[in-house]
């Protein structure tokens, strides 16, 4: 779009009508968005009755959304599971770090550790976290959360905020970021990036990527063309894209999550630097391959998160 407004200036200067470029699209203002009531029962975005006995006041957290909700809302985890997302300057930066770890794998968290606590409630992702349940709830409620669209990440900060009685916070938050959601937009379509095939992906023992049925890459489809659709089958079966069907669909624009343990692991750019494929691929060529935080773009699932990926894969793309 800017080259074809500066060609247009070109046109009317050379005509000497004077004539102006249109102006680049204006994000419309975000409708105000309202605060809600507080109370001890609600239904959350996928039908999930919460009911407590008493405001939460010290909650765990087994997943980043979690953590996202209680930023937004000006409150300070427990313990939490994602310490690099909680720690993240644009999160709690130093305080983050003095929050507790709870030990274990994802899904294997050490509920002794989870009950040391001395939780209101816990909070943990639907589909990893079930089997913890009757552990957990000897004392103290498990809510399990998953999010499918950005817009089930404000429908959660709002459960979150009628929990705690955090309905100016929630309020607050909501606007924020339904404004960055129309100015990103607005900012995509001036930088003609809807036309821009882009690709979020990651990457450990194998590649993978996050197609339209992911949240992920849902939300990066409403920016940019995203032509990654699921694969179907199981979770590995869904987003396992070879490089050479990458290479097939041509991304101009890619964003990759290195999942790195240890001081000599390689990430996805690393490893594949010198194939012969991917150096096909245009963003390759291009040097359009941005190596992203995972703990941002794989854990992140809340507003925060998604406001904020949204302005480093805009700043990036568009740079």
């Amino acid at each position: 779009m800017r080259r074809c407004a500066l060609f247009l200036v070109a046109l009317a200067l050379a005509a000497g009508c004077g004539q102006q470029p249109p102006p680049a699209p204006q994000a419309a203002p975000a409708a105000p968005a309202g605060p809600v009531s507080p109370a001890l029962s609600i239904t959350d975005p996928h039908g999930r009755t919460v009911k407590l006995e008493r405001k939460p006041e010290r909650v765990v957290c087994l997943t980043g959304l979690c953590d996202d909700m209680l930023v937004e809302l000006g409150l300070t985890p427990t313990a939490t599971t994602t310490p690099k997302l909680l720690s993240r300057p644009d999160y709690l930066g130093a305080e983050g770090a003095k929050v507790p770890v709870i030990p274990g794998g994802f899904g294997g968290e050490d509920v002794a550790e989870i009950a040391e606590a001395r939780p209101d409630l816990v909070i943990g992702l639907a589909g990893v976290h079930d089997q913890l349940r009757a552990a957990v709830e000897k004392f103290a409620p498990l809510w399990l959360v998953e999010v499918k669209s950005y817009e089930e990440s404000i429908g959660y900060l709002r459960a979150m905020a009628t929990l705690t009685g955090r309905g100016a916070e929630q309020a607050a938050a909501e606007q924020r970021f339904r404004a960055k959601i129309e100015q990103g937009r607005a900012r995509a379509e001036a930088a003609g990036l809807k036309d821009k095939p882009a690709l979020a992906m990651y990457g450990g023992t194998s590649i993978g990527v996050n197609t339209t049925d992911d949240v992920l890459g849902d939300f990066l489809s409403g920016f940019f063309s995203y032509p990654w659709p699921s694969k179907g089958g199981g979770f590995e079966t869904a987003q396992a894209y070879s490089i050479e069907e990458i290479l097939a669909k041509a991304p101009q624009i890619i964003f990759i999550q290195s999942f790195t343990f240890g001081p000599d692991a390689r990430t996805v750019t690393d490893t594949y630097r010198n194939n012969p494929v991917w150096k096909q691929v245009p963003a390759v060529a291009s040097g359009k391959v941005f190596e992203v935080q995972p703990e941002l773009w794989a854990s992140g699932r809340g507003t925060r998160a998604f406001g904020l990926i949204l302005e480093e894969a805009l700043a990036k793309a568009a740079g």
